[in-house]
């Protein structure tokens, strides 16, 4: 009987062994797509208007209102100025107005634009990405871009309660962004597992969004001529909206372990309506494109390009994103040096791995 007992236990242990390999699978089993050996070596952009180059002019064609589509994605964003060697292409699908669910597997469109995280699986499985660029979360419950708009409407209407005001609710939206964008970084993990990355095969890099304007505006451009914005709104966008919405950037780089680079001060002393000349400027003022108000389809889109970082914006912030690519730090923030550029400052605040 216990010789019987002896056989049945090494029958149950084959079994549970076949099962096994059968279940992890076998040395024969085709290993994870990757690119191949010697692709081209690309840096890649995801997300908003802050990183497609709103503001920055020169727009790929196709991006520009043609057929609907107005992600005006620029030949100047910054994902094109890192001056990172070693790179055979710089390649930006981000898009103006996307919100966390389109930078990532969401079935939303953006302008007739689907998933970028389903674009970047594909240009993985071809080519080697080095990093990727991202930033998402301010087309979420912030939407920042409406809230901007809201404060140029009560500069023409001083009746109406102004920006500070009318968001009471900031910190709460701000909190409900997260997830959203917890969610997207997930996705966008997951096509790049799904073409054959670890994670630690390629950089992901999320950054924050910078202060458009400030208190240091000019008062004599406080109108229809660059800002038409209230002075008290131009302290509650640098002073609150943009640290609060940072804050909550930086919790969603720490619960998903990537790179964070905050842009929260980049733009001080350089915001739009603070220099006399406004090519000293890194941000667009309020900006008309007066061809577009003759065609329906267009007027729409007029202003789009107020208050964006403009072409000089995106070089500097470039700059930045070069530096902290070719750095080990985890986290940096873009400040102002002694040269008058912005560069990658190293941060303590971390995001956990």
């Amino acid at each position: 009987m216990r010789r019987y007992r002896w056989q049945l236990s090494a029958l149950l242990l084959v079994v549970v062994l076949a099962a096994s390999f059968v279940f992890l699978g076998g040395p024969d089993d085709p290993p994870a797509p990757r690119p191949p050996d010697g692709a081209p070596r690309v840096l890649v952009a995801l997300g908003d208007s802050t990183i497609s180059g709103e503001g920055a002019g020169d727009y790929e064609p196709g991006t520009d209102g043609e057929d609907g589509d107005w992600c005006h994605r620029s030949a100047n964003a910054a994902i094109h100025r890192t001056g990172v060697g070693d790179i055979a292409e710089t390649i930006n699908l981000a898009c103006s107005g996307a919100p966390s669910e389109q930078v990532g597997l969401g079935d939303v469109e953006q302008y007739t634009e689907g998933s970028q995280a389903r674009r970047l699986g594909e240009i993985a499985r071809d080519k080697r990405v080095v990093a990727i660029q991202l930033a998402l979360g301010a087309n979420d419950e912030p939407k920042f871009s409406h809230v901007l708009d809201g404060c140029v409407r009560a500069w023409f209407d001083q009746g109406q309660p102004g920006c500070g005001a009318a968001n009471g609710d900031w910190a709460s939206r701000v909190d409900a962004m997260v997830p959203k964008a917890v969610r997207a970084i997930g996705d966008i993990r997951s096509v790049m597992l799904d073409a054959g990355y670890q994670a630690g095969d390629y950089q992901l890099i999320l950054q924050s969004y910078a202060a458009p304007v400030g208190p240091g505006a000019r008062a004599e451009l406080l109108n229809l001529n660059g800002c038409p914005l209230r002075s008290e709104d131009l302290d509650w966008v640098s002073e609150t909206a943009v640290p609060v919405m940072t804050e909550g950037v930086r919790r969603v780089a720490r619960e998903t372990g990537v790179r964070f680079l905050d842009l929260s001060r980049a733009g001080i002393g350089r915001e739009a309506c603070s220099r006399e000349d406004p090519a000293q400027e890194w941000f667009a003022r309020l900006a008309v494109r007066w061809e577009d108000l003759g065609h329906e389809e267009r007027f729409s889109h007029a202003l789009q390009e107020s208050f964006h970082p403009n072409a000089a914006g995106h070089a500097q912030i470039g700059r930045c994103l070069g530096e902290f690519i070719g750095s080990a730090d985890p986290a940096a923030a873009c400040l102002v040096g002694g040269d008058g550029n912005l560069h990658a400052a190293p941060s303590r605040d971390a995001p956990r791995s």
